[in-house]
């Protein structure tokens, strides 16, 4: 019994959150499945045909979020959407309309990264009993870091990238095998990138989400978008027994107990507060004034995510132009593109 109410604690108790955990992990499995069919299709033309082959899903190319900014670039400045990786553009703009919709969702509902952190540090939470925080001012410098990373990526590609290298960024062979270089990295993690993915994953234990919080810059990018989103949430101070506990339960550490309505881009629309509020009525997520039932919100960020993608598939801005002769012939290459 006490490993099973251990169990619970560690999925949460409210039937809200347990949704947001249906959806998270569901969202990662479906991940994994994009991951290992990459790698069964590039199995078979790494082996000449030998291996059975296996399609490659479009999906994949969520992980494609510099190409897609390139792709952005491209298709704002000639109105042409890449036909290399168009599933990595159709997500992009995708995932900011679910900012714009349904505040910084993306982070807490759908993205991998944010549920294998906070699985960290709720693991860290039941195995030390409690998580450290760093100081305030420290930790709202660290917060800069992303933002300095998003000016970073925003100034070398949407401002300094001439309309000719971002057509010949799309048209290079490198483009082209980007999801495939994404296999070999990930495959192949040794070194710094492989220490510094354990050292975030040690730290998760201890923190909450080092990585969403300190250096993700799509997160950053998301949360700006977010600011304009007419979702929020609203307390009445009417109704509030002044607890404090939205506050203490904020995975953002954002001071909700204090506010009427939080705009903050650090939101990420995770509703833990709304799940752990004690008052009936006093804390919801709401659509600017209006209080929206608990599943109506969940309901939104399903309804655009598959919206975004079925948009894609029925414009013929889905599958990629790539032939079998095409990866036939790039593939076998692909590990000394760009080096």
């Amino acid at each position: 019994m006490k490993n099973f109410a251990s169990i619970q604690a560690l999925l949460g108790r409210s039937p809200l959150l347990r949704l947001r955990l249906l959806v998270q992990w569901g969202m990662l499995c479906w991940c994994l499945v994009l991951g290992v069919q990459l790698g069964l299709f590039v199995r078979h033309f790494d082996t000449g045909g030998r291996a059975a082959y296996y399609p490659r899903f479009p999906g994949v190319e969520a992980f494609l979020p510099i190409g897609a900014l390139v792709s952005l670039k491209n298709w704002l400045l000639n109105g042409q959407v890449d036909t290399i990786h168009p599933a990595a553009l159709v997500l992009f703009v995708t995932f900011v309309a679910l900012a714009l919709i349904t505040r910084k969702s993306f982070c807490s509902w759908l993205c991998p990264v944010g549920t294998i952190e906070e699985l960290m540090w709720k693991l860290g939470q039941r195995l030390f009993g409690r998580l450290w925080q760093p100081w305030r001012w420290l930790d709202r410098l660290l917060q800069s870091l992303k933002y300095l990373l998003l000016i970073i990526f925003v100034k070398l590609i949407l401002i300094d990238m001439p309309a000719l290298a971002v057509k010949n960024f799309l048209a290079a062979p490198y483009w082209a095998m980007a999801d495939v270089k994404m296999l070999h990295f990930f495959a192949g993690l040794a070194g710094i990138p492989l220490i510094t993915i354990l050292l975030l994953l040690i730290l998760s234990l201890f923190f909450r989400n080092p990585w969403c919080r300190y250096l993700c810059p799509y997160g950053a990018l998301l949360g700006i978008f977010s600011v304009f989103s007419p979702s929020r949430i609203r307390r009445d101070p009417q109704v509030c027994i002044d607890c404090g506990t939205c506050s203490r339960v904020c995975p953002a550490r954002l001071p909700v107990a204090e506010r009427i309505q939080i705009l903050s881009p650090e939101c990420t629309g995770c509703l833990t507060c709304v799940a752990n509020c004690p008052q009936a009525g006093a804390l919801n997520m709401a659509l600017l004034k209006h209080p929206l039932p608990q599943w109506v919100f969940p309901l939104m960020v399903l309804l655009v995510f598959t919206g975004g993608v079925a948009g894609g598939m029925l414009s013929g801005h889905w599958q990629t132009s790539l032939s079998y002769a095409d990866y036939q012939r790039l593939i076998p290459f692909s590990q000394f593109l760009g080096h």
